[in-house]
């Protein structure tokens, strides 16, 4: 069984909410928790947490999960490829591949961890290198990338994540559809955040 580690990209800038929206309360615990805690729970390893000027605040707020290492982007303004090839430079050699998860998007379920992580192993002997969500017909997060691409993530540069790197190898790329459009919802703005906190109860984990 491949060793798949986790990647949370938790260092945008929150232009638009005006305030830190990772640390904003759901549910009672703050908002980037859910995706680590939907690493934590499918047994990705390592879990690698990169924040930018708020890096410890969430050292402070993921002590008590130690698989969980928090990683400083000192060029987080430059955008999310800078945070994403570090988590991948760090990730290099110790997993077969990574699961890329976005800090805002607590909707994630389990499944569908699970099933992005099952399709990779099922379909990897068949060339699949990538394997992502969609979302009620959009593509969504978190991404599986296959560590034979870890060389191409760490050259990406802007805000635009791993999105050329899918495009050039659309041929190897499995999408698994899920009728659940909420499950992609991230919170951008207040009336995002309104929305998350109305909409799902995060009963069905």
């Amino acid at each position: 069984m491949p060793q798949i580690g986790a990647i949370v990209l938790a260092a945008g800038m929150s232009r638009r909410m005006g305030t830190a929206k990772l640390f904003l309360p759901l549910r009672g615990k703050p908002l980037f928790r859910y995706a680590v805690e939907r690493a934590q729970a499918n047994g990705l390893f390592p879990i690698l947490l990169v924040g930018g000027e708020h890096c410890e605040k969430l050292l402070s707020l993921t002590s008590d999960i130690p698989q969980v290492e928090v990683l400083h982007n000192p060029d987080y303004a430059m955008g999310m490829a800078s945070s994403l090839a570090l988590g991948i430079g760090r990730l290099k050699g110790r997993a077969e591949a990574g699961m890329v998860f976005l800090a805002d998007q607590p909707n994630v379920p389990d499944r569908v961890v699970q099933a992005l992580m099952d399709g990779y192993r099922k379909h990897r002997p068949n060339g699949v290198r990538i394997v992502r969500p969609q979302y009620a017909g959009e593509a969504g997060h978190p991404v599986l990338f296959d560590a034979s691409l870890f060389k191409e993530l760490c050259r990406i540069a802007g805000d635009q994540g791993g999105k050329e790197v899918v495009a050039r190898h659309r041929q190897s790329l499995l999408t698994i559809p899920f009728e659940q459009a909420e499950w992609g919802w991230d919170v951008d703005t207040r009336e995002d955040y309104r929305r998350i906190r109305e909409g799902t109860d995060f009963a069905d984990r």
